[in-house]
């Protein structure tokens, strides 16, 4: 394929996963879309599907769902009505029926504690994590407002063990044009306290400080969005880092009055564990949310 058609093709997934984010309380017109683009509507979820491994309608549910079952928790006096609007669902009847086939609970069980015992299995899925002693209860984060940020990015499907080799292709890049100045960053599509690890998308990026020294033909690019995110500081060894998701999700948001919103969290290394001998990182994590 031409160096031009595929960034054009990965162009039009990126746009449409953006659009999807930032319309995702709306009813959300594939027709409109595909005819705001200028592509059919076939073409356009071909493209979709070969570059994040599901079609669009798959993704609109996904990311629905998972606002859905963040906004059960942290806004405590929203109704299940009120949250399934907030989510774009048209009913109360539509938004349980599509929870509990996710969840295989309903959104009044998740609320009820229900989502630890979700999480708890999706820990388990992690022997790492399993192991970790880790202790964040300390751990306070700073309010800040980030700015859109210009990666270039390998997509990795799963948060497991082959997100190392997803790094060493991104470092094999990194050393063959010579960048000097840039920040590494690990971007979270999905979110892996809900999400089985294997279904979660990761995105290995980096933000070079100057993108014309990016020669390769390989790397595809996007924007991190920018807003208002919680940004905690932290160390640890490869397997603190789910622990510290779940903690940050279901332990500090549930608690803060914060909300989130669908806008991915992502990590920026200063010390990347996939990349480290020593199996150590330390980074700053950001989460999007709103008061």
């Amino acid at each position: 394929m031409k160096k031009q058609t595929l960034q054009k093709r990965t162009k039009i997934a990126n746009d449409i996963m953006f659009y999807i984010y930032t319309h995702i309380d709306t009813h959300i017109d594939i027709e409109e879309l595909s005819y705001d683009l200028q592509i059919s509507k076939f073409h356009m979820q071909r493209i979709f599907k070969e570059e994040f491994g599901k079609n669009i309608y798959e993704s609109i549910k996904s990311i629905r769902l998972q606002k859905a079952a963040n906004l059960l928790l942290t806004n405590k006096y929203s109704t299940i009505s009120n949250i399934a609007n907030l989510c774009g669902y048209s009913s109360q009847s539509s938004f349980i029926k599509a929870f509990k086939q996710r969840f295989d609970m309903s959104p009044k069980q998740w609320k009820n504690y229900g989502y630890k015992e979700y999480s708890n299995k999706i820990l388990q899925q992690s022997k790492s994590a399993l192991k970790s002693n880790a202790d964040f209860s300390k751990l306070t984060p700073k309010i800040v407002k980030m700015p859109t940020l210009d990666s270039f990015y390998i997509r990795n499907k799963g948060y497991n063990v082959n997100v190392k080799e997803t790094w060493q292709k991104l470092h094999t890049l990194i050393l063959n044009n010579d960048l000097k100045n840039y920040k590494q960053i690990a971007l979270l599509h999905d979110n892996p306290t809900i999400t089985p690890l294997n279904e979660c998308q990761y995105i290995a990026c980096i933000v070079p400080e100057n993108k014309d020294d990016v020669k390769s033909d390989r790397l595809p690019n996007f924007k991190i969005s920018d807003g208002v995110y919680a940004k905690f500081d932290l160390e640890g060894v490869h397997g603190d880092m789910l622990k510290f998701i779940h903690w940050v999700y279901h332990e500090w948001l549930v608690n803060s009055e914060y909300e989130t919103t669908t806008k991915p969290s992502y990590a920026v290394y200063y010390k990347n564990n996939f990349l480290s001998d020593d199996n150590r990182f330390k980074m700053s994590f950001y989460v999007s949310i709103k008061y």
